[in-house]
């Protein structure tokens, strides 16, 4: 989406892909305090069980861990799992809201990137997969690597 490069990309969800069926992607700047873009860079940063949510008419970031910088006091750290508001376009928000209103619709943290010095979150619009959509899925990928195989052996032996 809008990080082109895999340099600026801070942390991916794989489990995200692999257990939701993604339909649209959103991206959304981050409220931060300092300590916490300081744990970002350092790479102590978790997205996995990550999910957006509007309350309020407002948009925040549920299960987004950012570990607490070491040599920062009590008084100027972050709490490490709290809630982080995200940064968008109130017509985005409401439109968002309607989306994940529908049953067995969600907000999924896809990933977290630099763009320009600042950390944005792509989400995606998501709906969680079967077992055997999984399974179905697991298949594909197998099959499609076998296929990558055989034509790499024959093309060996010319």
């Amino acid at each position: 989406m809008a990080h082109k490069n895999d340099s600026n990309v801070i942390s991916k969800n794989r489990k995200a892909l692999r257990d939701f069926h993604i339909e649209q992607r959103f991206e959304a700047g981050i409220e931060l305090k300092g300590t916490e873009v300081k744990s970002i860079r350092a790479g102590k940063v978790n997205i996995v069980d990550t999910f957006g949510r509007v309350d309020r008419g407002q948009l925040f970031l549920h299960g987004l861990r950012i570990q607490p910088w070491e040599t920062a006091s009590d008084w100027f750290n972050h709490g490490e799992s709290r809630p982080r508001r995200l940064l968008m376009h109130k017509k985005e928000i409401l439109k968002l809201d309607q989306l994940t209103s529908i049953k067995g619709y969600t907000l999924i943290c896809l990933s977290l990137y630099w763009k320009d010095k600042r950390v944005k979150v792509e989400l995606g619009l998501g709906k969680g997969k079967t077992q055997v959509d999984q399974r179905h899925d697991l298949k594909k990928k197998v099959e499609l690597m076998e296929a990558k195989r055989e034509m790499a052996r024959f093309n060996k032996g010319r």
